[in-house]
């Protein structure tokens, strides 16, 4: 059975950083890339960055470029993003995703091309 188990949510005030880890077990990690995604209350899920299997690139969303960095350590099983400069517009529940076939993907930025998904972890920025 495939997991996938965030951790490293919480509330911080703007301007502040946090480090979301979920580390993925029941399937092969080095292989695939990962993902990380958010929903806030009464919005879609949107894509927030990217790493692919090798780690070598990296890709983000507009909104977080600059701010946000996704990282892996295959040895771990663990993909993280470090978030910081934080603002309540990054408040929302944050999941992360792997991806369905192994290797190189035909969209880093869509959901479906993510087979499997954590539970997800609150962020919560706010003064």
């Amino acid at each position: 059975q495939v997991q996938l188990v965030e951790s490293g949510g919480g509330s911080v005030q703007p301007g502040g950083s946090l480090k979301l880890s979920c580390v993925v077990s029941g399937r092969s990690f080095y292989q695939y890339a990962m993902a990380w995604f958010r929903q806030a209350p009464g919005t879609e899920r949107s894509w927030v960055a990217a790493i692919k299997w090798s780690g070598e690139n990296t890709y983000y969303a507009d909104s977080v470029k600059g701010r946000f960095t996704i990282s892996r350590d295959n040895a771990k099983n663990t993909v993280f993003l470090q978030m910081n400069s934080l603002k309540p517009e990054d408040t929302a529940i944050y999941y992360c995703a792997q991806a369905r076939q192994s290797y190189t993907i035909d969209d880093y930025t869509a959901g479906r091309y993510y087979g499997y998904w954590g539970q997800g972890t609150q962020v919560t920025v706010s003064s």
